[in-house]
């Protein structure tokens, strides 16, 4: 990630309407934005989606961006309420079957894949508000402050969430295994 230091210029550049500076920043935070992307709406196609719709949105509104923040902290909110726009619209559509669900790629790492499909799958059956407390904080990295801020409750209940998360997921976890 870029230091705070730069960022503010980097800001500055953008908000001026230099695309590359705007690229920088978004580029440093890229990785950990599709992670919160992937996470909550479950499917990379979904995510791209959200992806694609968080940077915009980050872009067209940069003047709201408050330098009392991190940018990429800005960019993870922008990006969770991207994905949670996503998984909203996703469930307003009629389920449409694409043949290419069906293709199965074998590698090498098969188990490493059926792992992240195990943990995904669990993932999606956690509480909205408590999958996207959990991804905040685990993909985020987001402090329980900031999530409290983006969820718009106390940081309390924050913690209450990401236990509650964590104990279904693990409760999901064993079932699915055992």
């Amino acid at each position: 990630m870029t230091q705070p230091d730069s960022d503010a210029a980097l800001v500055a550049r953008a908000r001026a309407g230099d695309s590359a500076a705007f690229a920088a920043l978004a580029g440093a935070c890229r990785t950990r934005v599709w992670a919160i992307c992937l996470r909550l709406t479950g499917n990379h196609a979904d995510a791209e989606d959200a992806l694609q719709d968080a940077l915009m949105a980050a872009w067209q509104h940069l003047g709201s961006f408050r330098e009392d923040a991190r940018f990429s902290t800005w960019l993870y909110r922008i990006a969770a309420n991207a994905a949670l726009a996503v998984v909203r619209r996703r469930r307003d559509t009629p389920f449409a079957v694409d043949e290419h669900d069906y293709l199965i790629v074998v590698d090498d790492h098969t188990d490493q894949h059926a792992e992240r499909d195990r943990v995904q799958a669990a993932l999606s059956q956690v509480p909205e508000p408590f999958r996207t407390a959990l991804v905040l904080r685990e993909y985020g990295e987001l402090s329980y402050e900031e999530i409290a801020a983006h969820q718009d409750v106390g940081v309390q209940t924050v913690k209450s969430r990401l236990y509650r998360a964590r104990a279904s997921m693990a409760a999901l976890l064993r079932a699915e295994s055992g």
